[in-house]
């Protein structure tokens, strides 16, 4: 069961959920990490093609040594799996991230898309997200989210994936294992979002604008992963990338796309060119 995992997260590689999850996958096989040098929550898959990537060191709190890149967490899964780290990389596990990521929040959260660079890299990629309640003040425990990750893995380990799904884990905040009702795969549910925009002026007397709001809710509906947390389950859901609406297919299909109807083409005006005097 020895394996060589990469473990990566959107909240930066000091953040206290990664370490938990390091050290919980350290129980399956070497464990390399590579993680963003700063915040990316809600970065969404994000790839850097326009400037070099810098890495550096860091040492964490128990001691052990990670790397941080200063690109996203998408382009940390593609460091590691194109050869920043010359063993070749078995499985990746992102997070814990603070927050769960639901329904359509899988598109935004650099916590999921680093799973999906797995994917892409035709490595298997699982991501750990814990649900923090609203307005939580204090310091976050991250052991059950961590205890879950282990038991995922260790089922991923043991079965494997197929090709080009990851699975996207979400853990309710429950302060004793005892009230965890267990694990339930799930599908995504219906995020509803509360999105506001505030406009200002800044000091320098220019506009700016910032999308604000309440934190998003759910539909709670049975098979769900919102359903699943909101009945103290752990919820398991397996994404993969094609994101073709099979269903619609058919619909479009039916379109007269080969007719005879010529495309509308607006002709641009000429400009004159202005006779030098």
């Amino acid at each position: 069961m020895d394996k060589h995992i990469l473990v990566t997260n959107d909240d930066g590689v000091l953040a206290p959920g990664l370490l938990a999850l390091a050290q919980e996958m350290r129980k399956f096989g070497r464990v390399s990490i590579l993680a963003p040098d700063r915040n990316w929550s809600g970065g969404g898959h994000v790839k850097t093609l326009d400037r070099a990537l810098r890495v550096r060191e860091y040492r964490l709190t128990d001691g052990s040594t990670a790397f941080a890149s200063d690109g996203a967490p998408s382009d940390c899964v593609a460091l590691a799996t194109l050869g920043y780290f010359k063993e070749k990389i078995d499985l990746v596990v992102s997070g814990i991230n603070i927050g769960a990521n639901l329904g359509h929040d899988v598109t935004y959260s650099g916590t999921v898309t680093a799973a999906m660079e797995a994917v892409i890299a035709g490595v298997p990629g699982v991501a750990v997200s814990l649900e923090v309640p609203d307005g939580f003040v204090g310091t976050i425990d991250f052991s059950l989210a961590a205890h879950a990750a282990g038991r995922v893995v260790q089922h991923v380990i043991e079965n494997g994936l197929p090709s080009e799904i990851l699975l996207n884990v979400n853990v309710p905040y429950l302060v004793s294992s005892e009230l965890m009702h267990g694990f339930r795969v799930t599908r995504q549910g219906l995020r509803v979002y509360h999105s506001r925009l505030d406009e200002g002026i800044d000091p320098r007397g220019k506009p700016y604008y910032w999308i604000a709001g309440d934190a998003p809710t759910g539909v709670v509906e049975r098979g769900s992963d919102i359903g699943a947390l909101a009945d103290g389950c752990v919820s398991i859901t397996p994404l993969h990338l094609d994101l073709t609406s099979y269903h619609a297919l058919t619909d479009l299909n039916a379109w007269n796309w080969d007719d005879d109807t010529p495309i509308p083409f607006f002709e641009l005006p000429v400009q004159e060119k202005k006779q030098k005097p």
